[in-house]
């Protein structure tokens, strides 16, 4: 009854237009107040005890890192070095978007910021080149997911939160299907460039690619802080998401001077905003999460499955069909917080690693990126290049295909999520 209860709620404030946050802790409330033995006094305090979760301090210091270096300069210097990389072959200018995306993808956290960043800078000179304004919307648009699959991925850091398993393991585990899916897009361009008959750029020296990468270098060693500290052993992920933010200041001040000091005020009000309605979202849904675990719903569902004998392969696919019907309604946070403390369980007691069903979670979320009618990357997409959102989501379509059969990919091969982190970290 109280499962039926909870869900009613939810979904009914869902569908009236209510925030996820006000819907994740209206259905909450509602449920404890009038349907469950549970007291508020309990449920003040284990909001209070799981809000304050040392992982989640890392998401106000990544927003913070990735406003730093989303400036106009620090893409334009990566899309330099990338151009002068591969812009040689055929279809270059695409791929070397796509190049780009992986690296800005890799400083930034976020794929509505890739997006802007390289397509706003990437996309007229596609066009000026031959390639067709639908080409271009795209690439940059499927290629601007790679933000919240390469780390540091502040979607990453909201799984670790709920499900409580390491965030070091997470982001090691996202590297290789990043690499991965960068390179399967990049094959699709190099064929459909191939089909048009695009003529490449002149390749560029071997001069020429120093300097950029030399210009681009700062901007890149962001990543090498990050993860050869965590790596390292030298600072826990929190800990290497304050150190990211100090070096992104320093970068962004005092190397490429994109920054000035009057300009802080405003990254620190526009950080500050995205950290709140973050946060409001998390702790609205760790309400949620203690609702379920303490009226045993992950666990009914779980010996359900179980009794059935659904077999792992059966499960996951479960897993992505409704992550991908979810991912047409709701933005990547809000799923994982409702989903991830229902499916968790789960997958433990069908065997599955904790760290590739993440993985999963965020290939399906990037998915949710490019499909109407709520993904983000759609409507950043329409307004970078003023295309309307139907023929950015027909532009899209062809390339969606690539990030499908990567999902079936990396579903069903979990040795390309789990071989980075088990050779660093050892086996879970």
């Amino acid at each position: 009854m109280n499962t039926i209860v909870l869900f009613t709620i939810l979904f009914v404030c869902m569908l009236m237009g209510l925030p996820i946050a006000i819907s994740l802790g209206l259905s909450s409330l509602v449920t404890i107040f009038f349907f469950s033995q549970d007291s508020l006094a309990s449920m003040s305090i284990k909001l209070f005890e799981t809000s304050e979760h040392y992982t989640l301090l890392a998401i106000p210091f990544f927003v913070l890192a990735g406003n730093f270096m989303s400036t106009g300069g620090v893409a334009k210097r990566m899309v330099n070095f990338a151009i002068a990389a591969v812009g040689h072959l055929r279809g270059g200018l695409a791929i070397a978007s796509i190049l780009a995306c992986m690296l800005f993808a890799a400083v930034s956290g976020s794929s509505p910021a890739t997006v802007v960043a390289i397509g706003s800078i990437v996309i007229a000179g596609m066009v000026k080149n031959g390639y067709g304004q639908d080409f271009a919307a795209g690439v940059i648009c499927n290629a601007g997911t790679l933000g919240i699959l390469i780390p540091p991925s502040i979607v990453m850091v909201v799984y670790a939160a709920v499900t409580e398993v390491s965030v070091g393991r997470l982001f090691m585990a996202g590297v290789v299907p990043g690499i991965v899916l960068g390179l399967m897009l990049m094959v699709a361009v190099w064929w459909r460039a191939g089909k048009l008959q695009i003529k490449p750029p002149p390749k560029a020296s071997l001069m020429e690619v120093a300097r950029t990468f030399r210009e681009s270098m700062w901007g890149l060693a962001l990543l090498v802080i990050i993860m050869g500290g965590i790596y390292g052993g030298v600072f826990t992920p929190t800990e290497a998401a304050a150190v990211s933010a100090v070096y992104a200041l320093f970068v962004a001040l005092f190397i490429y001077k994109d920054l000035s000091f009057k300009h802080l005020p405003e990254v620190f009000l526009e950080s500050a905003k995205t950290t709140v309605m973050l946060m409001f979202i998390v702790c609205n849904a760790l309400l949620f999460a203690h609702v379920l675990t303490t009226e045993r719903i992950p666990q009914a569902i779980a010996e359900q499955i179980m009794s059935s004998g659904m077999s792992p392969w059966m499960f996951l696919l479960v897993v992505n069909v409704l992550l991908l019907v979810a991912g047409n309604f709701m933005e990547p946070t809000g799923i994982i917080l409702i989903l991830a403390p229902i499916l968790f369980p789960i997958s433990q007691q069908l065997g599955i690693d904790p760290i590739h069903l993440g993985v999963i979670m965020v290939v399906n979320m990037e998915i949710g990126m490019v499909t109407p009618p709520v993904g983000l990357n759609l409507f950043v997409t329409s307004g970078v290049t003023g295309m309307s959102l139907v023929q950015v989501t027909r532009a899209a379509l062809p390339w969606l295909m690539v990030l499908m059969l990567f999902l079936v990919i990396v579903t069903y091969v979990p040795f390309i999520s789990l071989a980075l982190p088990d050779m660093i970290f050892g086996p879970a």
